[in-house]
């Protein structure tokens, strides 16, 4: 089952992974993917707001957008 985590204004999708014992967040929209995870929910919010800040410094650091473009087609 999946479910969605909000973050700092950002969506992720949050999954048990029972092979590891340990919830896996995968933040939505971004052009790259970052991921964490935790045993359990402040886990979740305090790894995700980790992983999200690397990822939008090393997106600053490398100069790339960190967010997907939409062209609003289908």
């Amino acid at each position: 089952m999946k479910n969605i985590m909000e973050i700092d204004g950002h969506k992720a999708v949050i999954a048990f992974d029972s092979d590891i014992g340990m919830f896996r967040g995968e933040f939505l929209g971004l052009s790259e993917s970052a991921d964490f995870y935790a045993t359990g929910v402040e886990g979740l919010r305090r790894e995700g707001r980790t992983s999200l800040k690397v990822y939008l410094q090393a997106c600053e650091e490398r100069g790339i957008t960190p967010y997907k473009s939409f062209s609003g087609k289908f």
